[in-house]
């Protein structure tokens, strides 16, 4: 299991994440609709970074690509309180689905997959974007396949989505509603 982020804690088994109208910006939202998590891209990095901030504005982690221009890689997911790698996001790049490992730093193990729920839907936003206003729908699932939770994208003028943890079986919260928002912002969704 990976470790927790040391600045948040995430207790509810519900949140909904909404990008920003202007660039891949973004909020979490608890159930009760306060605010527990930021992020956004970078622009014009020649990696990707994306910063965290829990709810009054304190660095949490950053999520930073491993390579140049890393459309089909690894992003480290790094405590700011500590230095250290608590989750890598890694994009399994397919024309046929959407499909990313969460895995831990240290012995590479995957913890998660976060995948699209549709093939169809995933292909059709592939190959042209007005097909990107049908909303994305991810399915969570542990290492051993059992589901854990879902990530329904909702209709929209930003994008937003429904993260729902129905069993978080050790993996940490945190890391999957940071997820979703890098995930929707390297898609493209």
């Amino acid at each position: 299991m990976a470790p927790d982020i040391a600045a948040i804690d995430l207790t509810d088994d519900e949140y909904t994440v909404a990008q920003s109208l202007i660039r891949n910006k973004y909020e979490a939202y608890d159930a009760d609709g306060e605010v527990v998590l930021r992020g956004k891209q970078k622009m014009f990095k020649l990696k990707e970074e994306f910063p965290f901030v829990d709810a009054d504005g304190n660095p949490a982690f950053t999520v930073k690509a491993s390579g140049v221009f890393d459309f089909a890689g690894d992003y480290a997911l790094v405590d700011d309180a500590t230095g250290e790698s608590v989750a890598v996001l890694d994009r399994n790049f397919t024309l046929f689905a959407d499909k990313w490992s969460v895995r831990d730093p240290d012995t590479g193990d995957v913890i998660a997959e976060i995948s699209s729920k549709s093939k169809v839907v995933s292909v059709l936003r592939h190959l042209h974007a007005v097909f990107s206003l049908i909303p994305h729908e991810y399915e969570i699932t542990d290492a051993d396949g059992r589901h854990v939770g879902t990530i329904d994208g909702q209709f929209s003028l930003k994008d937003k989505y429904e993260v729902t943890i129905d069993d978080s079986a050790g993996i940490p919260k945190e890391t999957v509603v940071a997820a979703a928002m890098v995930v929707d912002a390297i898609e493209g969704n």
